[in-house]
């Protein structure tokens, strides 16, 4: 799943995760990408002491690796960690899958956490371009979903996305237990707070519109490059 921060990423790996059949993998490019670029995030040498930053035995993990009865290997990605050192060759083993959301929502939840940041980090011009390479590769576009489509009608968004996928939908998808998960990376306890109170998608989770203008206002180059892709 090739998504950008803040896009409800998190509670849908939740969602996979609470599956009988999916063990989820949480931003494995996370480290390499934090390496290679110096950016400053909240954690950031503990995480990359913590994760294996060599891209190429990442990604034998992530297309080779199975896991007993454990069958769907559910990859939650972040599009800006996808560096060009990385390569794509490897991507057409696996299905591909976009998440999207407004950029305003996108932008709001961000800024609560690092109120500094650049509109390369938000990713969205890079799973554009992803999107893009999956849709000329398979011939057709890759699987979409609308974040806050998902938030509104869960059952309807996940049933379409497991038919595309070719797995069977579970009703366990719906709900998980509160609280954080061993497989959560070492970045949960900054970015992961609200996830944390989740047991469901909660439609609480679309951002109160009353900050459109301040937000607007602090982050207008970003949210103009957004608006134009």
């Amino acid at each position: 799943m090739w998504s950008g921060p803040r896009n409800i990423s998190s509670a849908l790996m939740r969602s996979f995760e609470n599956r009988s059949d999916t063990w989820v993998c949480d931003e494995p490019f996370y480290g390499f990408y934090l390496k290679i670029t110096g950016a400053p995030h909240p954690g950031r040498q503990e995480i990359i002491d913590s994760m294996v930053c060599d891209p190429k035995s990442v990604i034998e993990t992530l297309t080779k690796e199975v896991r007993d009865s454990l069958t769907i290997n559910y990859q939650k990605h972040m599009t800006h960690h996808f560096l060009p050192e990385i390569g794509e060759d490897w991507l057409f083993s696996l299905k591909n899958c976009f998440l999207i959301r407004d950029p305003l929502r996108v932008i709001s939840s961000y800024a609560k956490v690092r109120s500094k940041f650049s509109f390369e980090e938000l990713g969205m011009q890079q799973q554009l371009d992803l999107f893009h390479l999956c849709a000329d590769k398979l011939g057709e576009a890759p699987p979409v979903i609308d974040a806050d489509r998902c938030l509104v009608n869960p059952k309807n968004v996940l049933t379409k996305l497991c038919q595309r996928l070719n797995i069977s939908f579970s009703s366990k998808m719906l709900e998980w237990p509160i609280g954080s998960r061993v497989s959560d990376g070492l970045w949960a306890k900054h970015w992961y707070s609200d996830l944390y109170k989740t047991t469901h998608f909660s439609l609480s989770q679309i951002r109160d519109k009353s900050d459109e203008r301040k937000i607007e206002k602090e982050h207008s180059e970003t949210f103009k490059k957004a608006l134009e892709i």
